[in-house]
């Protein structure tokens, strides 16, 4: 079954995960106002998860809504902190606070996928990830922001674990797709069962 993918991310590494798992697909970029809905949804009391899932699938819809034919995967991430959002930070004195604040402690990742096709939603997954970092110096800290700052503005918690961000945890639970930013194995089982991709 021939059924065109779109990723609607603008995400480089959302992107490189399905191209690595052999995933034909194309990227259309969905122009949507995430602060806006995000204060919305916040304004609702809406949990991180559903924030996450919401997020998604806004995105799918608009890609959707164009391309009816194809199936539309929409992402997005979000970073829990005993029930607070964190967003990507705006300075590297933002970056440093949220550091400053999580170290020693616990939080959470929050991964959601949605499929829309024809204007509807097919599929959904919302993966997580436990992650507890150590208890790094501030000397480190600012010197990790001043070394990644270029990298680290584009994601939620002022780190990436697939660069010197994974010096800042002392334990990960949870699959590590989903601290990429994408359910990718439940992503892929779907794909085969529908017969889009082989297996």
């Amino acid at each position: 079954m021939s059924v065109p993918i779109i990723l609607a991310s603008g995400s480089s590494i959302r992107a490189q995960l399905l191209e690595n798992a052999g995933v034909p697909f194309t990227v259309q970029y969905a122009r949507v106002d995430e602060d806006t809905m995000k204060r919305a949804l916040l304004a609702e009391d809406a949990s991180p998860r559903d924030i996450a899932d919401a997020l998604a699938e806004m995105k799918a819809r608009k890609v959707s809504d164009k391309n009816p034919g194809a199936m539309v995967l929409g992402c997005d991430q979000v970073l829990d902190f005993d029930g607070q959002l964190l967003s990507k930070p705006e300075t590297p004195q933002d970056a440093l606070a949220q550091l400053k604040m999580m170290r020693g402690k616990r939080h959470m990742l929050l991964s959601a996928a949605v499929i829309y096709q024809a204007g509807e939603p097919i599929w959904r997954h919302v993966g997580q990830v436990r992650l507890r970092m150590r208890m790094s110096s501030d000397a480190y800290l600012r010197d990790y922001i001043d070394r990644n700052w270029d990298s680290i503005r584009h994601a939620v918690g002022a780190y990436k674990l697939e660069e010197e961000g994974v010096r800042l945890f002392a334990t990960i639970d949870g699959d590590y797709f989903n601290v990429l930013g994408m359910p990718l194995l439940e992503l892929l089982n779907y794909l085969a069962v529908k017969g889009v991709i082989d297996q």
